[in-house]
């Protein structure tokens, strides 16, 4: 089904530094965030369309749509034009996508606002829609899809294998990206109903912060809703199949290292307080890029078997080449993901047994008081440091927008003082579990693999350096960690089987 989701405003929110505001006048919506301290001007103009709204046979739509406004030429500026009068204002803009939102961001210094909003606009409102930018940004897709994500990028392939077993049958399941023959369909004319259907003033919301002033807003709000009414339908929320015993996908590749992605959808969203006691588990458990996570300590630091080990209460996009969260990949479905990043390929079976026997562990036994107490104390300082600059900051007040809450940073550091560590364990036994999930691993040999994964055959370590005896003793209990994988639900694909559809 093709649509866009609904919105709805957030409360009026005045800090001593800064003021936040959500346009609740007739017209185009607006978040404001004015800073008076900051120099520069941010801009997220967000429309309300992802590739939730490809239609069907024409994956990656969206996308290309997209990239069309902010890497292409507009009718009074060819893309090399745009360019070269973005250089002097040490300036860009580019297009955000991911399943239900599209935003289009840009930053720059107050000097030059009024020549940067009209190149800004321009995009939005004029793209030339040339076919040899078409063409250009038609064949970087292609190349990403057949090159990159099947050959350069094990850790984003393995996610994206993931994502296609949970989201199956939904307009989550295909990569943002799209198929290759889906994108290789795609023509000048899908790109330019798709911009008429979703590129409306009714799905649009604009997103400016730093020290603005009044008029540039009304400028911007006057150039926008130039754009026509808006005519499509909601998409609804996916509805996904249930996830019953594990299903395990194994793409055969000829690689040196396994790239291994578990997960399962769960229901808790920003704004629920399940959510934010999740967010306390899962920080110890496995906190993004972090060495003091448990994940990190059991398979990296102790076992030196990979480059980190984490896990996500919500998507992480780029997780290879990103500390924080990025904000504005809001979706109304999450999944609980582990992040096993490439281990060597006799390891791999190892690796997945420890992973999920520590998952079990949690989910059992809860955190300990210890843990509770010291995670929060973490998170008290980390957590300010997700959104340092005004356009991150603008970021998460749309994602409020988004998800219909107050004020998502704010409420982070007032649940740490809440939340009890009753909570947070009533909290993982309602959400986490380890008896039903889907596991994508690209891999070597996946036919051996299926065998020692189903016969549930011991899968020993070897170091190349001595380990301590109690580490060894604990390696004893991993390696014959039974998983109960079933035969049937263990399917192997070639590489070259993917991203088709």
């Amino acid at each position: 089904m093709i649509g866009k989701i609904p919105f709805i405003l957030i409360t009026l929110i005045i800090g001593s530094m800064m003021l936040i505001s959500c346009g609740s006048e007739k017209g185009i919506k607006t978040v404001q965030l004015h800073v008076d301290s900051d120099p520069t001007i941010s801009f997220r103009i967000w429309f309300q369309v992802g590739s939730q709204n490809d239609p069907e046979g024409k994956e990656g739509l969206a996308l290309l749509t997209a990239s069309m406004l902010t890497e292409g030429s507009t009718e009074q500026n060819s893309y090399d034009q745009i360019l070269q009068k973005l250089y002097p204002m040490a300036a860009d803009y580019t297009a955000s996508v991911d399943k239900e939102m599209t935003v289009i961001i840009g930053r720059v210094h107050q000097d030059n606002a009024d020549d940067y909003l009209n190149l800004l606009t321009e995009a939005i409102l004029h793209p030339a829609f040339l076919p040899e930018d078409f063409n250009r940004i038609q064949s970087n897709t292609i190349n990403y899809l057949e090159k990159t994500l099947r050959y350069s990028n094990d850790e984003a392939f393995g996610k994206e294998a993931l994502y296609r077993m949970v989201f199956e049958e939904t307009p989550y399941e295909h990569p943002i990206e799209g198929y290759i023959e889906s994108v290789r369909s795609i023509t000048l004319e899908h790109i330019k109903q798709f911009y008429d259907a979703y590129y409306t003033r009714d799905n649009v919301v604009i997103g400016i912060g730093g020290d603005y002033d009044k008029a540039l807003v009304g400028q911007l709000k006057t150039d926008l809703e130039t754009l026509p009414p808006s005519v499509t339908t909601p998409v609804e929320k996916p509805e996904l199949k249930p996830v019953e015993d594990i299903d395990v996908l194994l793409v055969e590749k000829d690689t040196e290292s396994t790239a291994i992605s578990i997960g399962f959808p769960i229901d808790a969203l920003r704004g629920d307080r399940d959510f934010y006691a999740l967010w306390i588990a899962n920080s110890w458990f496995g906190e993004h890029r972090n060495s003091a996570s448990h994940l990190f300590q059991i398979i990296r630091e102790t076992r030196g078997m990979n480059y980190g080990d984490y896990s996500y209460i919500e998507h992480f996009p780029d997780g290879w080449a990103h500390q924080f969260p990025a904000p504005n990949v809001g979706r109304r479905q999450q999944i609980f993901e582990i992040w096993i990043r490439p281990v060597q390929n006799d390891a791999a079976h190892f690796a997945l047994r420890a992973a999920i026997r520590e998952l079990q562990k949690l989910v059992d036994n809860g955190m300990t008081k210890e843990d509770f107490e010291l995670t929060k104390k973490f998170l008290k300082k980390y957590q300010l440091h997700y959104a340092p600059t005004t356009s991150e900051r603008l970021g998460y007040k749309i994602d409020d927008l988004f998800y219909g809450i107050e004020d998502h940073l704010k409420t982070l550091p007032k649940m740490l003082d809440k939340l009890t560590l009753e909570e947070v364990n009533n909290a993982i036994q309602r959400h986490l579990q380890y008896e039903n999930m889907k596991i994508a691993m690209i891999t070597k040999n996946a036919k051996s693999l299926k065998k020692a994964l189903t016969d549930d055959d011991p899968s020993p370590m070897e170091y190349a350096t001595p380990k301590p005896p109690e580490v060894l003793e604990e390696d004893q209990k991993i390696e014959k960690y039974a998983l109960d994988i079933k035969p049937e639900n263990v399917k192997i694909v070639d590489v070259d089987e993917m991203f088709v559809r």
